[in-house]
Parts: C-alpha cells; structure tokens; sequence
C-alpha cells in the first residue's frame, strides 16, 4: 500500500484513497488498513468541503456587517469576524478607542518605578480579540511598507520587538475602532476589470506594476479579496494608462 500511495500527496492522495474499493475488512490486515484509509479520506472530503462553506458564508457575513475593515489591509476574514465578536458583545464598553484597547488587552499598564518609566504587558480583556490583533500587526510587519517604517522608528528608540508589537496593537485597536463605529463604504471594484480591458492590459502586466500576483489581482477585480490601499493604487494606475483605439 506504501508503494501503490508513495507518488501521491495533499488532494491527490485523499481522493485516490477515496476512491478505493477493499475487500471487506475481515479478510487480511491489508483489507482492514484499506477500509480505515479509505473511511478517513472520504471524512476529510466532507470536512473539507464543510470548511469551505462554513467560510463563504463567514466572508458573506463579515463583508456586509464590516466590508470597510475587511477591505483594510492587514485584516482577514477571520480577525474581522472575532474583532465584530468582540464589539458585539459589548456594546456599552466601546464608547471611546481607548475602552475598545483596554477591552482587548491592547492597553499597556503603566509599570514604572523610582526614575524607570516603563509599562507591562497586560493580560487582561479579550483574548481572542487580542490574538486578532496580534495576527494583524505580523501581517502588516510583513508585507506594509508603512508598519515597517514604523517598526524601524520604534527600534531606533531602542524598544525591541515585543514591545514594537504591543505598540502596534494599540494602534491597530485604535484603528479598528473607527472602522467599527465610524464605517465607511468599501472602494468599488466591479469597474476595474473592465477598465484593464478597455486599455488592452493583462492581469500580468497589472500584477508587475503592482508588485504582487496576478491571481491577486483577480481576487480583487472580483470582489473576493477587497483591500483599499490595493484598490486604490490600481485604479491610480490604470487612470494614468491610455484606453486602446481599435480602428478597422
């Protein structure tokens, strides 16, 4: 059985192995080990398709109920959904941003002494919601060029990462604030495929200018994976390509 599988691996392997047809489980060790194989590949097929629509309706949700935040870079599908989570079940604590950090333990506390002026992790409020924004400042750490200025500023001061992170968090707390309570339409996208096309552009060419993928770019054109500051540096750059004359 090892050496019939060995080749295969991820999706191929599940639906290989789902396909099996054994011999009943009583005959050999082979047929049992076969029957349990097959009964566990067919459990991930079905897991995984109940994955794959547990999340579509998730986006469908988190993008009518914050399509803002969720069009804001750094924040998913699912660090929107616990973030909303967090402000929905208490509505009477978010009155300014600095409630909604200290909700979600994103307010440092004050920890000096004598001539040490310094604050502590604090390990209180929403766990969840802290570990939604803590997965939203690695992303942006990791690919926006703004955190990153940010977070050589704070090392230059001689703060190191730990607390270059707890840093972000209360900024991003400060900022998934008001796109709570104060959201605002998310950019539209429905226009931008048809304006690559009417200049004659593909969604290489776009994904270069763009420095990402063009599968991104799609995502985006299609309203799947929305994102702002993306949307907003596309449509820059398509206004400032000429739309293509065809002439007979």
């Amino acid at each position: 059985m090892r050496t019939r599988f060995a080749r295969l691996s991820g999706g191929e392997l599940i639906n290989a192995l789902a396909r099996t047809r054994p011999a009943p489980a009583t005959d050999t060790p082979a047929s049992a080990t076969a029957r349990a194989l097959r009964r566990l590949a067919r459990r991930h097929q079905i897991l995984t398709d109940e994955i794959t629509d547990i999340d579509t309706e998730l986006r469908a949700l988190t993008a009518r109920a914050a399509p803002t935040m969720l069009a804001t870079k750094g924040y998913g599908v699912i660090t929107t959904a616990t973030l909303l989570v967090t402000a929905g079940d208490n509505p009477d604590r978010i009155r300014t941003e600095a409630s909604f950090a200290a909700l979600c333990g994103a307010a440092p506390i004050p920890a000096s002494s004598g001539k040490t002026n310094r604050h502590r992790l604090n390990r209180g409020g929403d766990r969840q919601a802290n570990w939604a924004l803590h997965q939203i400042a690695l992303v942006r750490l990791s690919s926006d060029p703004r955190t990153k200025a940010y977070a050589a500023r704070l090392t230059a001061t001689g703060k190191n990462c730990k607390e270059i992170l707890r840093c972000l968090k209360r900024a991003i707390a400060r900022e998934a604030w008001h796109l709570l309570t104060h959201p605002q339409p998310a950019p539209r996208t429905d226009d931008l495929r048809r304006g690559r096309h009417e200049r004659g552009l593909t969604l290489t060419q776009a994904a270069h200018h763009l420095n990402t993928h063009p599968a991104r770019i799609s995502e985006l054109e299609r309203g799947t994976r929305p994102d702002t500051t993306l949307t907003a540096a596309y449509r820059q750059w398509l206004n400032t390509q000429q739309p293509q004359t065809h002439t007979a």
